[in-house]
């Protein structure tokens, strides 16, 4: 359902003119598990997106409608539910609470959604859904905030009230995205540069398929707490450097002897890889993109090999992705133990690519991969 489509919808059901807003998915192209140490993530806001019909009510009522679920629920706004975390409207509720939690106060209204961000596919179609919602509910209370703070808002949305510990980069990129962009965040800072990426180039993304057990959050925590081992063996050599993100390869290497050897593998994934955002960004700058292919092969090497994040699945598909005709470079995208490879792909070598892939992919694994060609989109806005 397209945006008109949506609005006529929304309109027929509501007995009222409605507003649309949007807001996209992402990915990110470099630059994993650096957040949580105040690196660079170089995150792009992609063509998938959540739309959202809404006007506004005379009541005390939420109603929040799914076109893709075929579900509805009425909320009331003045004993608002605490209780919808395993339902999809509990992400809609989040942000109601936490833009309420900030002062803002929320008007009630209807809301019909719908989108084609693909769910569990790594792309972010809960901080799609989260800051179209908090988008949506912003203009219709005629409140105003940055992109940075509605980003902030709704990871706190997820965090606090769906309970996952998701850090700021999904929420940050839906709001703040720029067509022929990737956005190169400081996430210490929450400000951002743009690098360039070329209009004849395609973001493809592959789906293993596959989310092995490791990714239940125990391999999550141990690879944290590996981390944080090695900033503490640094800040204790060198002062004021409370993050990797303060740290350098060579104050790494002198720190080696006083940590663990997984803690020095999962530090050097981490600042190795903050600083592939900035040689990237810059490589995109100048044009260089297969250098920028190369970077990010390097990636996936460091995300295989120090942080031990990757499979045999998504090694299969990185490895099927990069030695194709028009390919720059693979990656394994995302958290890890599964999920999404990324890779930099000519626009007119896309669909033979995309062919290849799945057929290559069947026949090592026997597993039928979905394959996404993207491009990159604006943020989060209300459409005319």
């Amino acid at each position: 359902m397209n945006a008109t489509e949506l609005k006529t919808f929304h309109e027929s059901a509501e007995g009222t003119s409605a507003r649309v807003f949007r807001a996209p998915g992402r990915v990110n192209l470099v630059g994993e598990h650096t957040d949580y140490s105040g690196g660079f993530c170089m995150p792009a806001a992609i063509n998938f997106e959540t739309l959202i019909a809404a006007s506004l009510r005379a009541d005390r009522i939420l109603k929040l409608t799914s076109v893709d679920f075929g579900d509805s629920v009425e909320i009331d706004l003045d004993t608002l539910p605490m209780d919808r975390q395993k339902h999809w409207s509990g992400y809609v509720i989040g942000v109601v609470w936490s833009l309420r939690q900030a002062g803002i106060e929320v008007p009630a209204a209807s809301l019909t959604i719908t989108g084609n961000v693909p769910l569990g596919a790594g792309l972010s179609s809960s901080a799609s859904l989260e800051i179209a919602t908090g988008t949506a509910l912003l203009a219709l209370g005629g409140n105003s905030i940055t992109g940075a703070k509605l980003a902030r808002l709704c990871q706190i949305a997820e965090n606090d009230y769906m309970g996952a510990p998701v850090g700021i980069m999904d929420q940050f990129v839906s709001a703040n995205g720029k067509a022929g962009n990737a956005l190169i965040l400081d996430t210490r800072a929450l400000t951002f540069d743009l690098a360039p990426i070329p209009p004849h180039l395609r973001l493809v993304i592959a789906n293993s398929m596959v989310k092995h057990s490791l990714a239940d959050g125990g391999a999550y925590a141990s690879r944290r707490r590996e981390v944080e081992e090695g900033a503490a063996a640094i800040a204790a050599y060198k002062p004021g450097a409370t993050q990797l993100r303060d740290a350098t390869l060579a104050d790494l290497e002198v720190c080696k002897p006083y940590m663990s050897v997984e803690a020095y593998k999962r530090s050097r994934h981490v600042i190795s890889d903050s600083q592939r955002v900035l040689d990237g960004a810059e490589m995109l700058r100048k044009g260089d993109i297969e250098g920028f292919g190369e970077m990010l092969n390097d990636a996936h090497r460091s995300y295989r090999d120090d942080f031990e994040a990757s499979c045999p699945e998504c090694d299969i598909l990185q490895v099927i992705g990069q030695t194709q005709p028009g390919c720059y470079g693979s990656r394994l995208t995302g958290g890890g133990f599964g999920g999404c490879v990324v890779s930099v792909v000519e626009a007119e070598a896309s669909d033979a690519f995309v062919a290849a892939i799945k057929a290559e992919y069947m026949a090592q694994t026997s597993i039928h991969p979905e394959v996404y060609v993207c491009a990159t989109a604006d943020g989060a806005g209300e459409l005319s």
